[in-house]
C-alpha cells in the first residue's frame, strides 16, 4: 500500500505559478513511475505529466509542455510539478499516482496503469 498526500494547491491568476508536492509513504518509493493527473467539472480525468522511477525520463500533454515540469525528489519521497504561465483551463483537481513498473525508464500516460492515487488538490486559475 502506497499513501500519496498531495499539496500546494490554491487560487492563482492566468500567467502566475503554483507548485504542487505529493509526498508518499508506505513502500519503497523507486520502485514507482510518478504522475500528476487533473479533472475538470465536466471531464474525464486526464494526464498531466509522468517522471520515471529514477527521473531519468519525463513526459507531458502538449498542452502543458513548456510551462509545467514534473522532478521528484527520491530522499524524500515526493513528486513536485511546477506549474508556471497558468491559464484558465488548467483549472482542475489535480492528482497525483504511483506507477508500480519494474522497468526504470518507463513513464505512462494512461490511468489505468496507475496503482495508487492522492485525494487532490485544486487549483484554480483566474482570468
Amino acid at each position: 500500500q502506497v499513501q500519496l498526500v498531495e499539496s500546494g494547491g490554491g487560487l492563482v491568476q492566468s500567467g502566475g505559478s503554483l507548485r504542487l508536492s505529493c509526498a508518499a509513504s508506505g513502500r519503497t518509493f523507486t520502485d514507482y513511475a510518478m504522475g500528476w493527473f487533473r479533472q475538470a467539472p465536466g471531464k474525464e480525468r486526464e494526464f498531466v505529466a509522468g517522471v520515471s522511477r529514477f527521473g531519468g525520463r519525463t513526459n507531458y500533454v502538449d498542452s502543458v509542455k513548456g510551462r509545467f515540469t514534473i522532478s521528484r525528489d527520491n530522499a524524500k519521497s515526493t513528486v513536485y510539478l511546477q506549474m508556471d504561465s497558468l491559464k484558465p483551463e488548467d483549472t482542475a483537481v489535480y492528482y497525483c499516482a504511483a506507477d508500480r513498473t519494474s522497468i526504470s525508464l518507463v513513464v505512462r500516460a494512461i490511468t489505468s496503469y496507475y496503482d495508487y492515487w492522492g485525494q487532490g488538490t485544486q487549483v484554480t486559475v483566474s482570468s
